[in-house]
């Protein structure tokens, strides 16, 4: 949105975040200075970052640096932040899937591959935003509850800022998560709960230490806004163009919100054509609080427990599963959920066709376009988007039971001719 500029201020100190200009709820829309605060102090819904943008020409953009920094007047970040030490992340590929689109029976399908970011997942981008954003604000350690991609994200990006980190992790967490977490070298906890008694530790431990910046608690409506990256480059590298339809993987639900937040502002300053995007979410059904609220006409999203592989998704308790409900039903999309089994297909469906192996998440998101697909819910003469965040080396538990060697041969023509069938 656009708004009338005040002053950058809280008690009295100048931050420099760019173009943005104050938070607003989103539920009724009540207005506060920026500040690092994530639920309005009027109707207790959260908040977002408002932005007054002014004129922005392509041409800025593409002569801009080749990570989210380009986008930056759409950012809540200083003027000079692409030259603070920083991970650099975004500007990743976005592929036209023919093999996988032949496969699913559809006109064209585009990837968007972000396992090619600094830790390999799209969390790079958001944690990027977050520690500008907590810069400003004067805070001294990068904190986070994770998954597992923020854990990685947090960690490395701390440690390129010179800063110290506590990064608070399920135990049960994939080994390859934990280790890629740890070789940063900062404060690596494993936690004897599921994410939300994570998430719920770390909102207490943000209102202890006051100098702990939890990206995705206290200083969230920051950190949320790097998602929206995603949507501009997508638009930047279609030819500044929105897509038809887009599949977005749901944990906590921001991702999808923003990305549709993105195209909305793209379009809001004429950088692209308004045009309708149809967006949809995908689940794992053993964390599907989301799509079951979406299958059963509900506006509220029930907790769950979750029980899947895809943990990186595994978010019982979604903030923003309302906005999302919203924002689907909105743009004529759908939200539908996968089982275990279908995931791993999703993996090998898309290294089968395209070469990229995704984590867990990218299963559940090529295997929930491809039950959306046969369901007749997305449109196969339409183009369509696929978000792949994150890269299969996170994940390798998922696969390792059913892949392997076709078969073990003697170092002989003939016994490689026989074991291939020629």
């Amino acid at each position: 949105m656009t708004a009338a500029a005040p002053a950058n201020t809280t008690a009295g100190k100048k931050f420099d975040l760019g173009n943005a200009v104050e938070l607003v709820s989103k539920e009724e829309g009540h207005r506060q200075p920026l500040a690092p605060e994530f639920v309005s102090l009027e109707d207790f819904s959260p908040l977002e970052v408002a932005y007054d943008f002014g004129k922005i020409r392509r041409e800025e953009i593409e002569a801009g640096p080749r990570s989210i920094w380009r986008y930056k007047q759409f950012l809540p970040v200083p003027g000079n932040v692409d030259q603070i030490p920083n991970t650099e992340p975004g500007c990743t590929r976005l592929i036209q899937a023919d093999n996988l689109a032949k496969a699913l029976g559809v006109k064209k399908i585009w990837i968007k591959d972000d396992t090619g970011n600094p830790t390999h997942s799209f969390k790079d981008r958001v944690v990027a935003v977050a520690l500008a954003a907590a810069r400003e604000f004067g805070f001294k350690v990068l904190a986070c509850p994770s998954t597992g991609n923020l854990a990685n994200a947090v960690a490395a990006a701390a440690a390129r800022a010179g800063w110290d980190s506590v990064v608070l992790v399920p135990k049960t967490l994939e080994r390859a998560k934990i280790l890629m977490s740890a070789v940063y070298d900062g404060s690596l906890l494993a936690v004897d709960g599921n994410y939300d008694d994570v998430n719920r530790l770390a909102t207490e431990l943000a209102g202890e230490h006051e100098d702990w910046a939890f990206v995705n608690v206290n200083v969230r409506p920051y950190y949320s806004e790097g998602s929206k990256t995603l949507a501009f480059e997508v638009a930047e590298q279609l030819g500044w163009r929105i897509p038809e339809q887009i599949v977005v993987p749901i944990a906590s639900g921001s991702q999808l919100t923003k990305v549709h937040k993105g195209f909305n502002e793209f379009a809001q300053v004429g950088l692209v054509d308004e045009s309708p995007v149809k967006i949809f979410g995908a689940q794992a059904s053993g964390c599907s609080p989301v799509s079951t609220a979406f299958r059963n006409g509900h506006d509220v999203v029930q907790p769950v427990k979750p029980d899947t592989i895809a943990r990186s998704l595994a978010i019982g308790a979604p903030a923003d599963g309302p906005y999302v409900l919203d924002i689907v039903r909105k743009t004529g999309g759908a939200i539908e959920d996968v089982t275990d089994d279908e995931v791993r297909a999703g993996i090998r469906l898309l290294a089968r066709t395209e070469g990229i192996f995704a984590e867990t998440a990218g299963g559940v998101t090529v295997a929930t376009a491809k039950k959306l697909i046969e369901a007749g819910k997305i449109d196969p003469d339409a183009e369509t988007v696929l978000l792949i965040t994150g890269d299969g080396l996170k994940t390798l538990d998922a696969v390792e039971g059913e892949l392997g060697p076709k078969a073990t041969v003697a170092p002989t023509t003939e016994s490689v001719n026989q074991a291939l069938g020629l």
